[in-house]
C-alpha cells in the first residue's frame, strides 16, 4: 500500500468523533530547503512515546530529522524526503501495533 493511502486509513481508523477536529496532520514546506510534517498522536496506539530530536545529516542536501514529544511526532528533511518522513510515522505506528 502506498503511503497516501496508508496515512488515509491511519486517519480513519483513529478519527473518534473530536479528535479529527484538530490540526491532526500538518504537512509544511520550511525554508532550508525541505518539509516538515506533524502528526497529533495524542488519540492513538503511541500517544506516551518520546523521542528526543535524532538528526541524520548527509550533506545541507542529504538529511532529516525526528523527534516525538507533546504527543506530537515532527520530523523534517530535505526537498526530496516527503514520502520518507510519512514512511518513518508508519514504521513507527506498525512496530508498536506488532508488540501490542
Amino acid at each position: 500500500m502506498d503511503i497516501l493511502n496508508w496515512i488515509e486509513d491511519w486517519l480513519t481508523q483513529n478519527c473518534d468523533g473530536d479528535w479529527e477536529k484538530n490540526e491532526i496532520i500538518q504537512i509544511t514546506n520550511i525554508d532550508n530547503p525541505g518539509w516538515e510534517v506533524e502528526i497529533d498522536i495524542s488519540k492513538t496506539s503511541v500517544a506516551n512515546l518520546e523521542v528526543k530530536w535524532i538528526l541524520n545529516e548527509h550533506s545541507k542536501l542529504d538529511w532529516y530529522g525526528v523527534k516525538i514529544e507533546n504527543q506530537k511526532f515532527t520530523a523534517a528533511g530535505d526537498t526530496r524526503k516527503l514520502s520518507f518522513l510519512l514512511n518513518l510515522f508508519r514504521e513507527m505506528i506498525e512496530k508498536v501495533e506488532r508488540q501490542d
